[in-house]
């Protein structure tokens, strides 16, 4: 799996101030940013997360590239809808070479779960390979047959057009497991209620750890605003119910440890930069 924070607004920490700064400013709108001091941009953002005054921090948006997920995870994270998402293809980009999976960990872990794993998704990729073989001839001999002349095509174009449509119906045999990417942006808002899902030790493991990852790359940017992210234990208790994997004293003490390597991180890095 790779994140990479392809995209973000810029001063993205400092529109967020100047947005909350206006409605209680009598301010003209380009003089909002004129003593926004980093503190003071800072305590502005700490007050809208204490007062849950989250509609200023919707100005800004985070656009991530990600690789190396699977189409399960992607049924997932498309589940949050205030956000916008390009995948690549199986439709128009074929798996007859490119097919690889993602091998969950508990079925890694066990030698006999990961051979009958490994079986299956050979079996996928030889029947994906052998429908696409089989669709491309009748769609080959379809086009071939038509006697519109006016739209008659050269043998390379029939080729290709035969192999689109191949694709398209062959896809149906790829299993969850088949690998995916994809480019996807949050406004700020709504990727915190992301992390606030995601993180959790509920969710599923696979988007759990792209939570974490997309996490990682937004505190080098924003570490303001998304200082107060995760499971609603973090702060306060859970809120799975019945539901909950009881071990509250151990995800925050993650999450803390998450938090204090990125802020050492960031220190270490501003001294650097120093000398």
């Amino acid at each position: 799996m790779k994140v990479t924070l392809i995209s973000h607004t810029k001063d993205c920490e400092k529109i967020v101030a100047s947005a909350a700064k206006l409605c209680y400013s009598s301010k003209k709108i380009k003089n909002l940013q004129s003593d926004l001091t980093c503190e003071k941009t800072k305590k502005f953002i700490n007050m809208l997360s204490e007062l849950e005054h989250e509609s200023p921090i919707e100005h800004v948006s985070f656009t991530f590239g990600i690789e190396g997920v699977s189409r399960s995870l992607l049924a997932q994270i498309t589940r949050h809808r205030i956000a916008s998402f390009s995948v690549q293809s199986q439709r128009y980009v074929s798996e007859e070479k490119l097919f690889s999976y993602v091998i969950p960990p508990e079925i890694k872990n066990s030698p006999e779960a990961s051979a009958e794993f490994k079986k299956s998704m050979v079996q996928c990729k030889k029947s994906y390979n052998k429908l696409l073989r089989i669709l491309k001839d009748v769609h080959i001999k379809k086009l071939t047959s038509e006697e519109r002349i006016e739209e008659k095509k050269s043998e390379i174009e029939i080729q290709k057009l035969a192999q689109k449509y191949a694709i398209e119906d062959a896809r149906f045999v790829l299993p969850n497991a088949a690998v995916t990417k994809m480019i996807c942006t949050f406004n700020a808002r709504s990727l915190k209620n992301f992390f606030s899902r995601r993180l959790c030790n509920r969710a599923q493991w696979e988007i759990r750890k792209l939570a974490i990852l997309m996490l990682k790359e937004v505190l080098k940017i924003a570490p303001n605003l998304f200082s107060r992210v995760g499971p609603s234990c973090v702060f306060s208790f859970c809120k799975e119910g019945s539901m909950t994997c009881s071990n509250a004293s151990k995800v925050r003490e993650f999450f803390k440890k998450l938090m204090s390597d990125h802020a050492s991180q960031e220190t270490t890095e501003k001294k650097l930069q120093f000398f």
